[in-house]
This record gives structure tokens, C-alpha cells and sequence, in this order.
């Protein structure tokens, strides 16, 4: 019997080690695109940036239970024959499989907007990273398109390095979609305080200057100088080479409480990490792909249970989705700490400080707290994780 995980990251890693920890003793091999074992990524947009690391620095220690798994590196899955039971990989390597899990995660969403191909740059992984610090360390000043976690926290590290930023973003404030207006503004005022200048509800028409971009040009007709471009206006899921297999691709792999995809039927096929979409049942019932930084290691988690429990009962594993999706991000001496889903909510309450100092803020929908912001303020965000678990 084999499982075999397309994918090399967190969740293809936790999900080997789930398996190994419920007792499935057959065959797993990992598929990864890059040349790598799993490694965290929160750090590339900060320390990666700011202070340079080796991949060693960013490694996950790997538990001795996984140390029999086969490991294919520097290939990438093309396709997947579903009546063979195969994964065509883009070395020409066939893959076969028993059971099969999707844990190829996300990619930068690109403009579609030409030229800058020499000086345009984005930051998922970590040869990115050292390509980007190795830029930025000779720039004066450089723009930023996006104005999300990744964005944020590269014009805070950039900043940090005496770099000038501009950010352009079609949102009306940083971290909009997140945390809201008012806690986007209030972000923004922090970051201004730094010297960030913002360009918002502005869209790119071109960039300046031919493939060695010299800055953008927006709608408005206002032009912004960079010696350098970054792109990080969102991600795309990684699901191309699962076409033809009747899965709901819509927005990742849809799959049930178990991480499993609900079609073809007859193939045992698991979505985990950034690429599954699936309901959160503590807080409502609306299949949705979340990039937390706890994710991975949940549905990893429960893949792996769910596939062993499937093999040996043939029935599928029926429990509650019950993570509590979380997420962090530092920005110069701030920390932004979240519990739960503030996206979802419809009004915000300072329950302690001010959103332009260290505070605490709870996300309401209707009368319900779904979610819950600090800024500086991790300790006493630990019950809300509690408390949404045990009212849910």
C-alpha cells in the first residue's frame, strides 16, 4: 500500500508523520519542487530578508518515525492519471499511488501587466528570499504592489534596511481583507510613522523604464519611482495538475471534515495545507481556503489519521473540523497575533488599548465573536482560542 504526498512542505511533512503515528506501516514517498526538506516560511519576508539565513536555520526537525519515508526532490507534478493511478511528474517520472494527498500549497498571483521582468520580484520560497535580499541590499528605493501581510512586512524589513517603500494596493487600506478598515488604517499610520508612503485604491497601468523597471505608472496618470518592484498582491493554489479527475478545483480542492475529496469516488484523494478548502464547523458551514500558519499542521494532521483509519476500517473518519485558524506577523517592534476568523465579521470592538497602540480587538458577526486581533498583546489572546472551541 502506498501513499504518496505531492507537495514537500509543512503539511505533506506532518501528514507523513500523522500516518506513522496511526499505525500505517506501508510505502510513503513526497514529491517537492525544490531542492529541500519542508522549512518555515513566515521568517523570508523578516529575518530571510533583513539578516540573510541558510536553509538549515529554517528546516523543521523531522521525527525519527518518518525517516523510512522516500523523498523525491527538485520535481513537480504535471498530471494525474486517475483511472492508473499515477502522477506524471514533470521529470517524466510516473508516481504511483494507492491513496493520494495534494499538499502543493499556493504561488504568488502575478499582474498581468508586461515589462519589469529584470527588476520584478516576489517571495514565496527561499530561493526567492536570497535572490530578493541580494537586490535589495543595493537599492535606494523600491515599490511594493500589495498591501497584505507580505507586503506589509517586507516595507517594515525593507525600512529596516534604509530602503525608501512606496506600497500601491487596490484596497482601500493595508490588510484590508484580514483586519478591516479600521484596523488597516490604523496599521497604515504605524507604518507611515516609519516613512512607508501608500498609494491606495490605486491600480498599475504599466511599469516604467522597459524590463529594467524604474518604477510604475497608475490609472491616475501618477507615476512612482523604484529601483526595484515587488509583487505581493495575493496567491493562487497550486491544482493545474489534478485537471481531469471531476474535483471541485474552484478555489483549491474541496474535500470533507476527514481532508478527503469527495470525487472521483472510487480514488482515495486528500487535500491538505494552503491548497485545501473546507468548512470550519466552529464557526459556520462555508467551505473556505485559509493560509494560517496553523493550518498546515491540522489538516496535515488529520489526513493522516483519516487515511489510516480508512485503510484499516474502510470507512471514512467522521469528526468536526475544529481547528482554530491562527496567524502572527511582525512588523517592526509590533506583533500582530489572531485567533479565530476576523474576516468573517461585520464589526470590530476595542476590548483593551487603542488600535494605534498595543491592543486588543474581538471581530463580531451580528452579536458573535469570530475572531480576535492583538497587537502586542499574545498572552491575553490564549483564552479566545479556549473559549471558541468550548462555545462553538
Amino acid at each position: 500500500m502506498k501513499v504518496l504526498i505531492v507537495g514537500a512542505g509543512l503539511a505533506g511533512l506532518r501528514t507523513a508523520e500523522s500516518l506513522r503515528g496511526a499505525g500505517f506501516a506501508g510505502e510513503i514517498t513526497l514529491v517537492g519542487d525544490e531542492p529541500y526538506f519542508p522549512y518555515n516560511r513566515p521568517p523570508l519576508s523578516k529575518d530571510a530578508l533583513a539578516n540573510g539565513l541558510e536553509i538549515a536555520d529554517l528546516e523543521f526537525k523531522r521525527r525519527e518515525s518518518v525517516a523510512d519515508v522516500t523523498w523525491i526532490f527538485d520535481d513537480s507534478a504535471t498530471s494525474t492519471d486517475y483511472q492508473q493511478r499515477g502522477v506524471l511528474l514533470k521529470s517524466g517520472r510516473l508516481e504511483s499511488f494507492d491513496v493520494l494527498v495534494a499538499a502543493t500549497g499556493i504561488r504568488p498571483r502575478t499582474l498581468n501587466v508586461p515589462g519589469a521582468e529584470k527588476s520584478k520580484f516576489s517571495l514565496r520560497n527561499f530561493a526567492e528570499a536570497q535572490e530578493l535580499r541580494t537586490s535589495m541590499l543595493g537599492v535606494q528605493r523600491i515599490v511594493i504592489v500589495g498591501a497584505g501581510f507580505i507586503g506589509c512586512e517586507i516595507a517594515a524589513t525593507a525600512r529596516k534596511l534604509g530602503i525608501d517603500v512606496a506600497v500601491v494596493a487596490a484596497d482601500p487600506e493595508p490588510m484590508f481583507r484580514p483586519l478591516g478598515a479600521e484596523f488597516g488604517h490604523a496599521m497604515k499610520h504605524r507604518h507611515e510613522a516609519h516613512g512607508v508612503s501608500f498609494h491606495m485604491n490605486a491600480k498599475i497601468a504599466g511599469y516604467l523604464g522597459g524590463e529594467s523597471a524604474t518604477g510604475v505608472s497608475l490609472e491616475s496618470g501618477e507615476e512612482i519611482l523604484g529601483d526595484l518592484l515587488i509583487e505581493a498582491i495575493g496567491s493562487l493554489p497550486n491544482t493545474e495538475w489534478l485537471a481531469g479527475g471531476s474535483l471541485d478545483l474552484k478555489d483549491g480542492v474541496l474535500v470533507d471534515s476527514s481532508m478527503r475529496a469527495t470525487a472521483p469516488s472510487d480514488v482515495s484523494i486528500y487535500a491538505v495545507g494552503d491548497v485545501a478548502r473546507y468548512a470550519f464547523d466552529l464557526f459556520d458551514t462555508t467551505p473556505r481556503r485559509i493560509e494560517h500558519w496553523n493550518l498546515p499542521t491540522e489538516t496535515g494532521r488529520r489526513a493522516g489519521k483519516s487515511i489510516a483509519h480508512f485503510l484499516h476500517t474502510g470507512e471514512v473518519l467522521a469528526e468536526s473540523v475544529n481547528f482554530v485558524p491562527s496567524f502572527w506577523s511582525d512588523q517592526y517592534e509590533d506583533n500582530l497575533q489572531s485567533f479565530g476568523m476576523p474576516g468573517i465579521a461585520d464589526s470590530i470592538n476595542v476590548v483593551e488599548g487603542d488600535l494605534m497602540g498595543d491592543c486588543v480587538v474581538e471581530y463580531l458577526r451580528g452579536n458573535k465573536v469570530v475572531g480576535v486581533v492583538g497587537v502586542n498583546t499574545s498572552a491575553k489572546l490564549a483564552p479566545y482560542r479556549k473559549s471558541f472551541q468550548e462555545t462553538n
